[in-house]
């Protein structure tokens, strides 16, 4: 027989496995079975995972903007994680057209397409939120502005699509053509629903 890929005649080649780390669920999955408590289901195992790597991601992410001054392109997941976690949405399955989560009321269920921005203080006033899908079936638009140095949540503003909807069909803008408002223009259309008392921009 051959020697195994990457070893040499005469080589020992080791045939113990890596050591595998537990997932969070695995480390307490004999602990829940004692307290008599239903092991999680498939679904809510995805997304507990979901938002453990979004919050390992967050730091690197920041640290990566305060290196190049770019972002890394993980803004509008991590706007949907802040989202799920501090006003306790919940996220949409992947690839759902015309909203990203829902918040349940007591008149019913409320879709919400959420859009990120990381700003800053320092920040162009006449910098976009990102495109807003047209002609969704979505009942508002929540912008979460992060930090652009930490990433960390500084505002939640809420409006509804319809108002941005009207807005975006005003003429004379090709952003708006695009589906496009600066974050001033958003922010005269909705509400501040999650302010931080003296960290608002």
């Amino acid at each position: 027989m051959g020697c195994p890929s990457g070893a040499g005649e005469g080589q020992i080649v080791s045939t113990q496995r890596p050591p595998q780390i537990p997932r969070f669920w695995e480390t307490r999955h004999t602990a829940e079975k004692l307290r008599g408590r239903p092991l999680p289901t498939i679904k809510n195992v995805k997304t507990h995972r979901v938002r453990e790597i979004l919050a390992a991601v967050k730091p690197l992410a920041a640290e990566y903007y305060r290196l190049t001054g770019k972002p890394l392109g993980v803004t509008g997941e991590i706007a949907e994680y802040v989202v799920a976690e501090l006003l306790g949405l919940e996220l949409a399955p992947p690839r759902t057209k015309g909203y990203d989560a829902i918040r349940q009321t007591s008149a019913g269920a409320v879709r919400v397409q959420i859009k990120g921005r990381a700003y800053g203080e320092k920040a162009n006033r006449s910098q976009r939120v990102g495109t807003i899908k047209r002609n969704a079936e979505c009942d508002t638009v929540l912008l979460v502005l992060l930090d652009n140095m930490t990433l960390e949540p500084r505002e939640m503003w809420e409006a509804p699509y319809s108002a941005v909807e009207n807005r975006l069909a005003v003429p004379g803008s090709k952003s708006r053509e695009r589906g496009a408002l600066s974050v001033s223009e958003f922010k005269k259309l909705a509400e501040c629903i999650w302010p931080v008392r003296d960290t608002r921009f």
